[in-house]
This record gives structure tokens, C-alpha cells and sequence, in this order.
């Protein structure tokens, strides 16, 4: 049985679906087809428009997967539909088009764009925004262009079962689509607002207390409308109909009610389930969308971050970003977020996540004359401790995310808060209570914001982004009009059209003193993205280190022998290594075509730095000569000297030193150096790295080190974003070996598993701490992760982990579920444990995802701590191919390594020396800095072209230090910028001194703090 209420809910829900929706739209006319079919990439407007059309029709299949199929539309409304030649009061003209649309959501299948005939684009279509009122003349004539892309839903329902369609190889020829739906139509605008008044009212009544006066006024009123519509003539009777409703939706909003500032959104991934191409096309259809949203509400507002996309739409749709700037000006269209990519932040090293915002800002600025104020972060997974003090130094006051929504674990217990840095920077953060940034404006969104916001009683507003998103679409009309009826009306919060600016300053001016959050944003999910798609990120680092070595050569080569910088070569690749680090691309989430492109990119960014690089060190070493005085220079693009080679320098080549040659043991082998001795046991295993100088054993008795562990790896869900935590039930050691030999300076372990083989190369230079783990690994294992393992004979409940720009301490215990849930983590060159007086690092060349827990030491009490690194894993969506390959990997295990030798060894292994043939007796730095853990991360030329030197350092080991740094060349002077190279008061900078040919200053930096100083020529 039901109560009285509930039948009347049935019976609102059914005449809004039966009698309201399809009054909607007077009368349909089905319009004339013709279709062309691109023959494989996108392609021109122009190009499409000189195709070969044939005739085509409704019902007809369309499109193979990833094509794209141009119609042309062309007919009109019916004479007797218009009044004096146009269409009547209260209704409008529109196309209407259904290209096959799935019950997957708005941007995960077949979308299109609607062009006129002299190659303008109009407006996108897409599952539930398919109308499109520019494409009909006043005359009710149409003749338009339809670009469809049949892209295929690659797993919007995310069922997580391996596909072959999102590799363009494997996802086949045959039509994927059938034409529905291409009319043109006559819409009621009563009607349209008659559902929407209903739709507003029906969904609070879902949202109030069953016992409410307010919900009973509602009902009443929504059961007086139907009595007052007439089912068979709902157009005629419709202002009646919302005569009724208007008394309830007239009442206002309590005094109390929490205020929600709507904006405006389409979170577009810039690769995702489907590659950067189609993004590109993505945002046309949004950003169009959007347009034509304006010209129909003054009120509407929207936001929309990366400057990557506003340069495709300049790039490839000229008129519409003609269009989006005059919006821009107006304060409708924000660019908002400050990067060039809503970028993954875990990854990405420090200069890479820096050069975001100089990128982005710098786009902003050049286009619409804007310094973005925030930064814009919905969906990335996790946020790194550095983020604070570098979007500051990039002028930003105000940071957005949303996901830590997704939490699987502990809920963040501020909605409004201050998210301090590594060095002790804030920044005002918001998380918007609604817990998407996807909302759709419903009832239920918004009293869930309500409810759930964390800040009650300090604060009362909170941001709404709204509008389809990830696969982009936008807002729709629908949505505004809920914006327009949830102004003020009882029993929901206040909603008001709203830009980012505008709440955060209201946010700010409220709640001053908001509650602090210290350290990083740890995404309790998707801890798995530290390790997928191994290629992509040795690519990442790989770039990033060569894009160092290219600047500082290049720049070294401009001060000392005036060869022209290639300042437009490097942001190009910049850009393409900026683009490459978004949330989807660099984390290893995306389809396979994704990362085909990905991978074809790196190489390219390799070839062409490598020609930069080689070309900048000739240049600087000088012409080889006939009399034979050539020498051989020994390159070092690090920040630390090693083995008499400068640093960020080049000196002359001196004699080899000899690495360590390994001797037999009974039947493992020794290789001892003099500063550290480490036994590998017949098995490849290292059971002993003894720290000579003091005869600190680091191997915990009992166990084995650089032991390879095989993992089942079969995610709950979402299976290439997480590594979920019952990983750890089911371990293989990888003990066994095919063979252990010595090769040359090396020991030599070969292993096989499964369909899979692995090399192991141990070597120990002369007078290094460090014992070299070369990884040689063709990997054919699904749903496996493959750890190696250090177990460390050190007592302590914190690991340290270099992040960007510093480090950061977390604790391996499990005592709270914080703790606990922190069971992956993120690093970048190393890791390291340790007691006072003795630490141990692993440094690696590839890898980000590690482990870091205790075990019960074996002998005598106490525990032990066990650093793994997440070497590769083979999830099976979206990528069902992902990591299979071959790979080579670098890994070394530091003996007893304080803060400055993990530094120093991490940068080692990711920046090789180089050698260079010339007349040169060196190549002498251009700047030197007396303490090694002030470190300079960047040295490259002024971006406004001005031929000034740019140094970016950092404190590196968490402590105040005050250095000096000298600049060998000829400087009027210097001061501190911000990382746009805008000048600061100075913070780090305490004086500084010219002298012959050079310039001494003085520095001043707090822990971990980044400056960046100009030094004029």
C-alpha cells in the first residue's frame, strides 16, 4: 500500500515524463541528408566541404569506431508552423539531433559540431544538449554542416572489462552508430518552463522532512497543477499550470540557509578514453556550447581552466576564440587555474610542475591580459606538499580541488580551510561540499552540499561547479534554469550565478582564520597511478632532466660564446612535456592510443634535445683543431660535482678510476671499494652492505635485499588508477636465479617468472657509497605488480621521500587510520630511512610508487624497516596491453647516506655525464653555490627574450641556511623574481656585490623555501 503522498508523487512523476516532456516541442519536421566519410584522421572544414555527399537517412548506421562522418542538413520548417514568415510568440526554432546516442553519459560516445556554410562553428551536439537553436534561420530554413565523431564508449558504465576499442589497431571498421533523430522542431518556451518548474519543485519535495508544511504546500501545488494542464492540450494551458506553482516557488530561503556560488564548468580531460585529438575537438564543442548559453541568459557564468585548450581552440578554430575573448572581456568566460594542464601533481618534478604555471599564467596574460588568481585542480589524484609555496610564487592566492572527495578511508575534515606547504606556506583552499564538479544542479546536490559542508558556524558559502564534464558538454539550459528557480526558494540553500573570484573573496572576507592543513592532500584511491604505463613515465623523467641539460647548456653557450638561445624550440617542447603531465596521461589512466602518442612524442622531445644539447656543448668545447690539441671534457649538468667534474660544468677528462671488481665468497661474490662491501649470495641476493668507515651493517641478518617480489594485482575497481591494499596477501619471492656471474666490473643475475625475464646488473664505482642496480626486465605478466624490496636494518617509524622542491616524512607505522591508508606513496629520485647517525637511500632513474614499512627484526629484538619500490604492474582497463614490453630501469642502494648523499645520488643517476670533444680546457660554470643543499634545479635564459640569466635553487635538506652563489660572467646586477620572472621584494636574496666578470650574493633560505634570482646582463 501507499500513502497519500507517495501516490501523489507517482502521479506528478508520470505526467512530467508523459504529458509534460513531450509537449516540450509543438510539431517535428524531418529535414534532407547527405553524409561524407573523412577517410581516417579529422580534417578541415574546408576539405570536408569539397567531399563527395550521398544521400543518407534517418535509421541509417553511421560511423567505425574513432571516424568521423559530415552531414549535410538541409530543408526547413513548414510554412504553416511560422506566422508573417517566422516562428509565433512563446515558441522557437531548432535542429534537433539524435546521432544514436547510448545510455552512457554526455562525452563518452558519438558527439558532433554543427558548422554553417561558411565554416563557422555553431554549436555542439551531445546526449542531452542537442538542440541547437543557431542552426535554423528566422525563415525556418536550414542548411548546415553536421562533423559527427563516432567516438566509441570505451567504458563509461566502468565495468572495468578489457576492450580492444580504445586502440584504433583493434577497435574495427564496422559502424558503431545508426542515425536517430535530425529535425527541426517548434518549441514551446512555456512548456520548457513549465517542466522546468516542476522539475525544480518535485526535486526539493525529495529533500524535506516527510512531516514538513513546506513539503505538503509543494505537493498540493504540483497536484494543482495537473489538475489545471490539460494532458491533451498542454501548450494552451501551461501558464496556467505555472500560475499555480509560482506561490510555492515564490517563497523565499531561509535567513540561514547556505549560500552555493553556481559556476559554470566542463571539466574536460585533455586525454583520457580518448586521445588529445578528439579533446581538441571537445573543447570546440563545449566552449561553443557555452557561447550559445550566453547569448540566451545575461546571468550565466563559466569557468574553464588549461591554457593548453584555449591554445588548440586559437590554433584550430580561430572565429571561436575570437568569440571566447570578447566573453573573457566581458567576465563571462573565466580562464581560471593558472596551468597549462590540470596537471597530475605527484609526478611531475619540481621545474616541470613550475613551468605549469609559468606556462598557463603566461598564456593568460598574453591572450586576455589576465594574472589568474587561482589554481584549479577538481580531479587530480593527490597534491603534493610542494604545491602551496610554488602556486604562491606564481602569484596565486586561491586553490580548488574536489577529489579528495573519493577518499576511501578518512574523511578530510574541512570544506574551507589553509593548506600549508613543505615550507610553511598557505594558500586558501576550498573543497566544494557538493562532492562533484560535475553537478547537474539537482535537489539532491544541493542539499547534500548543505549538509554536508564541514564549516558550519564559521562559514555559510560553497562553490557549485556545474555541467557535464570529463568528456566535456557543459552546462545545458536545464541547468541554469535550476540555477534560475534555487535563487532564493525555501527549503534549498540560496544558489546564485557566481565566478571563482567572486566566491573566493566572499569566502575569504567571511572566514579569515579558517583551520590549517599541514602537509600534502594524500588521495586515500588511485594509488596505482605512481607506477601504470612505465614507458610514460620514463619518458616524464627522462625529459624533464634532458629539458634541464638543454637550458643550462644552452644558456651557458649564449653568456660565453653568443650562440643564439632556441627559446621557441624549447617551450614547443615544454609544452608537449606540460601537455603530456595531465591527470590522465602521465598517471597511466588513459586508453592505449593515448600512450602510442605519448611514447612517439618522447622520443621525439629526445631526438630534438639531444640535437640541442650536442649542439650547445660543441659550441662551448670549440672546433676540434689539426695540430691535435684536442681534449676530451667531462660534461656535468647536476647540481653537485663528482669525480673532478664541475658542476653544471665541464672539466678535462683525468685517469679512470677503476670500479670494483667482484670476488668470489664461497659461492656468492664480494664487491668492495673501500667506502662500502656488499656480499650477493648465490642466489643474486644481497645479504650484507656494510658502511666500512663506521662497520654499520645496513642488511638485516636473516633477510635479502634487492629481492624481487611478485604481487597479484587485482583492483576492486577502477583497475589501472588503484593498487588496493589485499595486494599484499598473495607475495611470490623471486629467489631463484638462472644464473650469477661476474661481467666484468658487474655481477651479473638472470631470472625468469612466469611469461617474463629479468637482468640484474650490481656494480660498485670506486669511492661511491652507492651500489648500482641495473634493471633489465621484458615483462609479459596481466594484473601483476612487481615490487623490489630493501629491508634496512634501521629502527624508525618515519620514511623520508623527495618530493619536488624538498622532501617529506611519513610515517610507516600504522597506528591511525590515516597511517594506515597511506600504504602506497609517492617519490621521486629517492627514499630514505634512518636513525641518528646512520641512514640508508634508494634512489632510482623511473620509478615513483613505493612502500615503506616495519618488520620484527629476526635476531635480538626490535624492528627493521622494508623500502619497496613499485617497479611495473599490468592492469587490464582501459588499456588492456599496458606495460607489456621491454624496459631498462636504474636503481642504487645508498650506504650509509645522510640528507645531502640521497640528494646528490638522485640527481646522479638521472642526469649521466656526458663528454664532449673540443679545444676547450672546461667548460666553467655560470654560476656556483658554496652549500650543496642549496641546489639549483633550473639555469636558462629570461623568457622575455632580454638575454638575462634565470637561476632557480631551493633548500634541499628541510634546515635555514645562509650561502653565497657567484656568477662568473658579466652581471650589472640582481634581484629576486617570482617564477614568472616578475621582480619580488626579496626574501631569500640578502645583498649582493658585482665584481670583474662576475657578481657574489648573498642568500638567506628558509627550509625548503624555492628563488628564483635574475641576474642582468
Amino acid at each position: 500500500m501507499h500513502d497519500r503522498s507517495t501516490l501523489a508523487l507517482l502521479r506528478i512523476d508520470r505526467f512530467a515524463r508523459e504529458r509534460l516532456a513531450p509537449a516540450i516541442h509543438r510539431a517535428s519536421h524531418p529535414l534532407t541528408l547527405a553524409c561524407w566519410e573523412a577517410p581516417g584522421e579529422p580534417v578541415p572544414f574546408a576539405e570536408a566541404e569539397a567531399g563527395h555527399y550521398r544521400p543518407v537517412a534517418v535509421g541509417d548506421p553511421w560511423g567505425r569506431p574513432w571516424g568521423t562522418t559530415w552531414f549535410r542538413v538541409t530543408g526547413g520548417a513548414p510554412a504553416e508552423w511560422l506566422t508573417d514568415g517566422v516562428a509565433p510568440d512563446g515558441t522557437r526554432l531548432e535542429l534537433v539531433v539524435d546521432l544514436g546516442f547510448t545510455t552512457g553519459q554526455p562525452g563518452f560516445q558519438c558527439e558532433a559540431m554543427v558548422w554553417s556554410l561558411d565554416g563557422r562553428p555553431m554549436r555542439g551536439i551531445a546526449p542531452l544538449n542537442n538542440a541547437v537553436v543557431e542552426a535554423v534561420g528566422p525563415d525556418g530554413a536550414v542548411d548546415v554542416y553536421i562533423e559527427a565523431a563516432s567516438n566509441p564508449d570505451v567504458g563509461s558504465l566502468f565495468t572495468f572489462e578489457p576492450t580492444p576499442v580504445g586502440d584504433r589497431a583493434t577497435a574495427g571498421d564496422a559502424p558503431i552508430y545508426v542515425l536517430r533523430t535530425v529535425d527541426v522542431r517548434l518549441r514551446d518556451l512555456e512548456v520548457t518552463a513549465l517542466l522546468a518548474d516542476t522539475a525544480a519543485l518535485r526535486g526539493l519535495v525529495a529533500q524535506l522532512d516527510p512531516g514538513s508544511p513546506r513539503r505538503a504546500d509543494i505537493l498540493l501545488a504540483l497536484e494543482r497543477m495537473i489538475d489545471v494542464v490539460d494532458p491533451h492540450d498542454v501548450a494552451a494551458t501551461a501558464t496556467a499550470g505555472r500560475a499555480v506553482l509560482a506561490p510555492v516557488l515564490a517563497q523565499p530561503a531561509t535567513a540561514s540557509a547556505h549560500t552555493l556560488h553556481a559556476v559554470g564548468h566542463a571539466h574536460i580531460d585533455s586525454a583520457w578514453l580518448w586521445p588529445v585529438r578528439e579533446t581538441v575537438r571537445k573543447v570546440a564543442r563545449t566552449f561553443s556550447n557555452v557561447l550559445s548559453l550566453m547569448d540566451e541568459d545575461p546571468d550565466f557564468v563559466f569557468a574553464a581552466s588549461s591554457a593548453q585548450q584555449y591554445a588548440w581552440v586559437k590554433e584550430y578554430y580561430p572565429d571561436l576564440f575570437e568569440r571566447i575573448r570578447a566573453r573573457v572581456a566581458e567576465g563571462r568566460f573565466v580562464p581560471v587555474g593558472s596551468m597549462w594542464v590540470e596537471s597530475d601533481t605527484n609526478l611531475p618534478g619540481g621545474e616541470a610542475l613550475a613551468r605549469q604555471f609559468v606556462a598557463g599564467k603566461g598564456f593568460f596574460q598574453r591572450e586576455f591580459g589576465l594574472d589568474t588568481p587561482e589554481v584549479w585542480l577538481p580531479d587530480s589524484f593527490g597534491y603534493s606538499g610542494a604545491l602551496p609555496q610554488i602556486a604562491r610564487a606564481a602569484g596565486a592566492r586561491w586553490f580548488l580541488t574536489q577529489k579528495i572527495s573519493w577518499n576511501e578511508t578518512n574523511r578530510m575534515p574541512h570544506h574551507t580551510f589553509r593548506w600549508e606547504g613543505i615550507d610553511g606556506t598557505r594558500l586558501f583552499t576550498h573543497f566544494p561540499p557538493v562532492d562533484t564538479y560535475n553537478s547537474i544542479v539537482s535537489a539532491a546536490e544541493l542539499a547534500h552540499a548543505e549538509r554536508n559542508y564541514a564549516d558550519k558556524g564559521r562559514g555559510t558559502v560553497s562553490l557549485l561547479p556545474y555541467g557535464f564534464g570529463d568528456g566535456g558538454g557543459g552546462p545545458t539550459r536545464e541547468m541554469t534554469a535550476a540555477v534560475a528557480r534555487t535563487r532564493s526558494l525555501e527549503g534549498s540553500p540560496r544558489v546564485e550565478h557566481s565566478s571563482p573570484r567572486r566566491f573566493f573573496e566572499t569566502a575569504e572576507r567571511e572566514y579569515p582564520e579558517p583551520e590549517v592543513w599541514v602537509g600534502e592532500l594524500y588521495l586515500e584511491f588511485h594509488r596505482g597511478t605512481y607506477t601504470s604505463q612505465l614507458a610514460t613515465k620514463q619518458g616524464n623523467r627522462r625529459s624533464e632532466h634532458l629539458l634541464r641539460e638543454a637550458e643550462l647548456w644552452a644558456a651557458t653557450a649564449a653568456v660565453r660564446v653568443g650562440e643564439p638561445y632556441p627559446a621557441e624550440r624549447l617551450a614547443r617542447v615544454w609544452e608537449t612535456v606540460l601537455l603530456q603531465q595531465f591527470h590522465d596521461i602521465l598517471p597511466g589512466s588513459s586508453i592505449a592510443w593515448v600512450y602510442h602518442d605519448a611514447e612517439r612524442n618522447y622520443a621525439a622531445i629526445e631526438r630534438e634535445l639531444e640535437e640541442l644539447i650536442a649542439g650547445s656543448l660543441a659550441a662551448l668545447a670549440g672546433p676540434a683543431s689539426d695540430d691535435g690539441d684536442a681534449r676530451v671534457l667531462r660534461v656535468n649538468a647536476a647540481p653537485h660535482a663528482r669525480g673532478g667534474a664541475a658542476a653544471l660544468g665541464a672539466t678535462a677528462t683525468g685517469d679512470a678510476t677503476a670500479a670494483a671488481t667482484p670476488q668470489r665468497s664461497g659461492e656468492g661474490w664480494v664487491l668492495d671499494n673501500g667506502v662500502i662491501r656488499v656480499v650477493l649470495d648465490e642466489r643474486g641476493l644481497i645479504v650484507s652492505a656494510v658502511d666500512l668507515a663506521s662497520g654499520r651493517e645496513s642488511v638485516p641478518p636473516g633477510t635479502a635485499s634487492a629481492l624481487l617480489q611478485l604481487h597479484r594485482d587485482t583492483p576492486t575497481q577502477w583497475d589501472a588508477w588503484d593498487v588496493d591494499v589485499h595486494y599484499r596477501n598473495t607475495v611470490t619471492d623471486l629467489v631463484e636465479a638462472d644464473s650469477v656471474a661476474a661481467d666484468g666490473d658487474a655481477v651479473v643475475v638472470t631470472r625468469t617468472f612466469g611469461g617474463s625475464r629479468v637482468v640484474q646488473r650490481f656494480a660498485l664505482d670506486a669511492g661511491s657509497r652507492t651500489l648500482s642496480l641495473g634493471i633489465e626486465l621484458d615483462w609479459r605478466e596481466t594484473q601483476k605488480l612487481l615490487k623490489l624490496a630493501f629491508p634496512v636494518d634501521v629502527h624508525t617509524d618515519t620514511a623520508t621521500s623527495e618530493v619536488q622542491f624538498g622532501h617529506i616524512d611519513r610515517k610507516t607505522h600504522t597506528n591511525t587510520s590515516w597511517d594506515a591508508a597511506r600504504f602506497e606513496t609517492v617519490a621521486h629520485r629517492w627514499v630514505r630511512v634512518a636513525e641518528p647517525g646512520f641512514g640508508v637511500a634508494v634512489v632510482n632513474d623511473s620509478t615513483y610508487g613505493h612502500d615503506v614499512t616495519r618488520a620484527q627484526r629476526s635476531v635480538g629484538g626490535g624492528t627493521v624497516s622494508v623500502v619497496r619500490l613499485s617497479l611495473i604492474r599490468s592492469a587490464m582497463f582501459p588499456d588492456p596491453t599496458q606495460d607489456q614490453g621491454s624496459y631498462a630501469l636504474n636503481v642504487g642502494l645508498v650506504v650509509g647516506a645522510d640528507v645531502t648523499d640521497a640528494v646528490t645520488e638522485g640527481y646522479r643517476i638521472n642526469l649521466p655525464e656526458r663528454s664532449v670533444t673540443g679545444t676547450a680546457e672546461a667548460i666553467e660554470p655560470l654560476v656556483t653555490v658554496a652549500d650543496p643543499l642549496v641546489v639549483v634545479e633550473a639555469l636558462k635564459l629570461a623568457e622575455d627574450g632580454s638575454g638575462d640569466v634565470i637561476v632557480r635553487l631551493y633548500e634541499a635538506g628541510g634546515r635555514r641556511v645562509e650561502t653565497a652563489i657567484e656568477a662568473a660572467f658579466a652581471v650589472r646586477g640582481v634581484h629576486q623574481t617570482d617564477l614568472l620572472e616578475r621582480e619580488v621584494a626579496a626574501s631569500a636574496l640578502v645583498s649582493a656585490q658585482t665584481r670583474d666578470e662576475g657578481l657574489t650574493a648573498r642568500l638567506s633560505l628558509r627550509p625548503f623555501e624555492i628563488a628564483t634570482l635574475r641576474f642582468t646582463r
